[in-house]
């Protein structure tokens, strides 16, 4: 197990205050020493903000792409690998797909369901639709990597794209890189209930480590602390594969009866470890950045609505799934409208990160030169011509089921 990143969250305003930069920077720093004198691998560093409303009234209103790329220099100097400018307002929705290109390193969110409430927005939904369209001529469909749409999504997520702040105070949350406690959980099992008790133990250990940590790193540095997102985020190799952990434990191929059982029981550990929760802490099936998955996609065997379903006892959505170069503004939707009546209904939360790529169909596949990517193969999305009533729809309001006596 590795930590994925050290995520400090903190209020930033388009001044850009050097001060609290410098403060943000130096206490990452120390905290990566911290947890790496604590035998810890740390991959990354990364900042969180809620910037992005805020440059509205700003100078910076007209040209936000220029203000991104401050952004992304301040931040390097201080030694942050990632950025998270947090979601978007619906009037800098429209600058998002320039503010990718003219940056390396910042990330960008909508929020299609209005924050506290039970209310779809139909217009974040197309508008996030279009950014992810337009997107995809960045790099050959890489841009999408960095924008994503949330659906009750709190705040203090420590995984990116997700991750924004909400608070005056800053604050530090924990992501892991942790699907190979899975793995071996499964693979020292005698049934899935073993299995299942294995990874809480496994959870509950490497937690509890990581805790003490944070605990001292906060008290020192007087800042707050988050928590661990135990998200069970996978890595390019069989051994750190979700799908290969789903695949012990059902015994057959992704797709096949079982899959979703496996789901279940995985994310179940994750829920009754004993653990400070931040973030999703579910089961993580990020499509190329898996070996399994990827794998699974390049022969044919998952597609969206498979992933959709596995969601609704798991994880964190549709996350990296690549999709056809021609896919349309409104099919996009539809699957955005899709995740967001999921998150509604369950009271979840719940991302949907779709990378069309540029002159590829179903079944073509997938080669990024990028070390947390697998290949992987596109997935297969009916477009389709009718426009239904979706098309039209500014707010749609579904609330949680409720249990019936």
């Amino acid at each position: 197990m590795k930590i994925r990143s050290i995520t400090v969250f903190a209020d930033l305003s388009p001044v850009l205050e050097a001060a609290l930069l410098n403060q943000a920077g130096n206490f990452a720093k120390k905290a990566k020493q911290a947890y790496e004198t604590a035998g810890f691998e740390v991959q990354t560093t990364r900042l969180a903000t809620h910037i992005l409303p805020k440059l509205a009234n700003s100078q910076w209103a007209q040209n936000p792409e220029k203000f991104a790329v401050a952004l992304e220099q301040a931040c390097q100097e201080q030694g942050f690998e990632y950025i998270s400018a947090g979601p978007a307002s619906r009037d800098m929705l429209p600058a998002i797909p320039e503010i990718l290109g003219e940056t390396q390193s910042v990330f960008a969110t909508a929020q299609i369901i209005d924050p506290g409430t039970c209310r779809i927005n139909g217009d974040i939904i197309r508008a996030a639709a279009a950014v992810m369209h337009k997107a995809a001529a960045i790099e050959e469909g890489f841009g999408n990597l960095r924008f994503a749409a949330l659906a009750n999504v709190p705040a203090g997520t420590p995984f990116f794209p997700a991750a924004y702040h909400d608070d005056d105070s800053p604050s530090f949350a924990i992501a892991t890189e942790s699907a190979d406690l899975a793995v071996t959980a499964c693979q020292e099992a005698q049934d899935a209930e073993s299995a299942r008790l294995n990874l809480i133990a496994a959870i509950e250990s490497q937690a509890a480590r990581i805790t003490q940590v944070a605990q001292q790193l906060a008290a020192e540095q007087n800042i707050r602390f988050g928590g661990i997102d135990f998200s069970l985020a996978p890595y390019p190799t069989p051994e750190i594969s979700i799908g290969a952990a789903l695949e012990l434990l059902s015994g057959q191929p992704l797709g096949s009866a079982g899959t979703l059982s496996a789901a279940a029981i995985l994310t179940e550990a994750i829920d009754q470890a004993r653990f400070p929760h931040a973030g999703f802490s579910g089961l993580m099936l990020p499509v190329l950045e898996d070996a399994i998955l990827g794998q699974r996609a390049a022969e044919g065997k998952l597609n969206v609505g498979e992933l959709l379903q596995w969601s609704s006892v798991c994880g964190t959505g549709l996350d990296t799934v690549p999709l056809p170069g021609d896919v349309t503004e409104s099919a996009l939707a539809r699957v955005l409208f899709d995740v967001a009546a999921l998150s509604s209904r369950l009271h979840k939360p719940l991302t949907a990160r779709l990378m069309p790529l540029p002159g590829k169909v179903a079944g073509d596949p997938v080669h990024f030169d990028f070390a947390y990517f697998a290949d992987g193969g596109v997935l297969p999305l009916n477009g389709g011509t009718n426009q239904g009533l979706l098309t039209p729809t500014k707010a749609l309001h579904l609330h949680p089921r409720q249990p019936r006596d």
